[in-house]
């Protein structure tokens, strides 16, 4: 009989280019960022990853506290991108974070922004006429449903010395 080995997902370590990844995070850490252009031409060109690996090297690096900027020092729009993409369930899952003690207003407000639903290309479309308008309730409704994408991505950041909230 042959046994069969369950596959695991792969991890960060577990990438092929990642002795490139790992001296990329030892000489950027110190100066906390790297250009977007730089990890093109050192991981992604040479290992032709495609997009969607693309984003995860992109977060995996932001989760190793480098920032990926454009040749000026801003944030590069590419990575901006990338950062928006989150997953159905990050968005759903607005609760305060395991291990991190909130208080009640804030733990209630947390339940009353996952209530708010996010807004569709048209539905933004619709506001923004609305807000040219005039409509200060069309401005109200667009910052409620930015907020909601908003804290599920600082909640990426708990853990790293920065307050949630």
């Amino acid at each position: 009989t042959t046994a069969v080995k369950a596959t695991k997902p792969a991890k960060k370590a577990d990438k092929p280019y990642k002795k490139e990844f790992d001296a990329i995070v030892k000489e950027s850490k110190p100066i906390g960022h790297i250009t977007y252009d730089e990890l093109e031409k050192k991981i992604q060109t040479p290992y032709s990853l495609n997009e969607k690996d693309m984003e995860g090297l992109l977060e995996n690096i932001e989760d190793s506290g480098i920032s990926v900027v454009d040749e000026n020092g801003d944030p590069d729009p590419r990575a901006i991108d990338a950062a928006k993409k989150v997953t159905k369930k990050e968005l759903s899952d607005v609760s305060a974070p395991t291990g991190v003690k909130i208080n009640d207003p804030v733990r209630m407000y947390l339940k009353e922004i996952g209530r708010v639903s996010l807004l569709s290309a048209d539905q933004e479309i619709s506001l923004a006429k609305r807000i040219e308008s005039g409509d200060e309730e069309a401005k109200q409704e667009l910052a409620e449903a930015n907020l909601r994408l908003v804290v599920s991505i600082a909640k990426r950041y708990v853990g790293r010395g920065m307050q949630f909230l």
